[in-house]
């Protein structure tokens, strides 16, 4: 049977203050899975959490900082449990462990810790700490805010619980929904009839769905009303009751839209709202309903507000880099603005009257 054990006698020198620990994997046809073609995974790692490994056999020493080498130690257990129980490893998956081994605030190793959306076709799991909080809260909330960068996968995660919950019959039916084009929904320019108008702006939703049922089971449950698709246009004068409602890009709803969507809750009903107060497309001057409704109701008993950040992006590695940039400049802006709005020392002294 393949093992792993902690031999007593480390392979790698520990450094001044440090730990030094080594692993040995006992199935040869495995280990490669877990290093990577030329033991790529291994030299992320190092990379990323500052360790040094090194590899002989079917060894793996790992020396550094006592904290960083236990959690290192913790990742490649659970990646080494992942590969006995058949699941994959590869860059993906080394990224995920990555970043929830170097949440500071939030460590949550060993990976078998973080929680899973169990659906039949498979269990869908966290990368990243932010995650892993927004699948809490999904599973212990009536009502939760999902905000942050594209990415993050919050509208993926919310799609999956609400799957997860109408197989296991906790629901008997899903309402997605999302502002189309914009706040106005103004779609009569574009060709065809209304449903193919739509589609097009509710396609991420009809992914998300493909992504955790076969295709005959989506469409089949389209047609007998267990799955909506619809334009938030269409939830006006509605109430949804034992159903899990989710309402996408609500960052480009306005007040009263958000207002009316969140009024739609009835009995047995879910409700997850997600949105990047960063990419609103409303008229100048125009407030999201995301933000005032996060402004107005975070703290209520029963809503739950999950914030996600750049460390929480687990599409490629360089689009997180991207919404750091982004991230920076608009921080840069900002102050440039708020430095030319404040008032001059003299200026603030006329106008209080200390300067004649």
């Amino acid at each position: 049977m393949t093992h792993l054990a902690v031999p007593p006698a480390p392979a790698v020198a520990p450094t001044s203050g440090g730990k030094s620990v080594t692993l040995q994997f006992n199935d040869n046809t495995l280990l490669p899975l877990l290093l990577g073609d030329h033991d790529r995974h291994l030299v992320r790692i190092e990379q990323a959490l500052g360790v040094r490994l090194s590899c002989r056999g079917n060894r793996v020493a790992i020396a550094g900082d006592a904290l960083r080498v236990d959690i290192v130690q913790g990742m490649l257990q659970a990646l080494w449990r992942r590969l006995e129980r058949g699941e994959s490893v590869g860059r993906p998956e080394i990224e995920a462990a990555i970043r929830l081994a170097d949440a500071e605030s939030d460590p949550r190793l060993p990976l078998s810790d973080v929680p899973a959306i169990r659906t039949r076709r498979g269990a869908v799991g966290a990368r990243s700490s932010g995650q892993a909080a927004y699948m809490e809260a999904l599973a212990s909330h009536e009502m939760v805010f999902g905000v942050g960068p594209a990415g993050t996968g919050k509208t993926y995660l919310a799609v999956a619980q609400a799957v997860a919950m109408l197989q296991a019959g906790k629901v008997d039916r899903i309402v997605l929904s999302r502002p189309a084009v914009e706040a106005g929904e103004r779609l009569g320019f574009l060709p065809g009839d209304m449903k193919e108008k739509i589609d097009p702006y509710l396609r991420p939703l009809y992914d998300a769905l493909h992504d955790m049922l076969p295709a005959d089971q989506v469409i089949r449950r389209i047609t007998n009303g267990e799955i909506e698709v619809a334009p938030l246009a269409f939830m006006r004068g509605r109430t949804l009751a034992h159903c899990y409602a989710i309402l996408d890009e609500a960052q480009n709803t306005t007040a009263m839209q958000m207002k009316m969507f969140l009024t739609r809750m009835g009995e047995g009903t879910r409700m997850v709202i997600t949105g990047d107060l960063s990419q609103v497309d409303l008229p100048t001057g125009l407030r999201s309903g995301l933000r005032d409704a996060l402004d107005t109701l975070e703290g209520i008993q029963g809503i739950g507000v999950v914030r996600f950040g750049q460390r929480d992006v687990v599409r490629h590695p360089l689009v997180a880099r991207i919404v750091g940039a982004y991230d920076q400049r608009d921080a840069a802006r900002g102050e440039a603005r708020r430095e030319r709005e404040r008032p001059s020392l003299d200026e603030r002294k006329q106008g209080d009257g200390t300067s004649q």
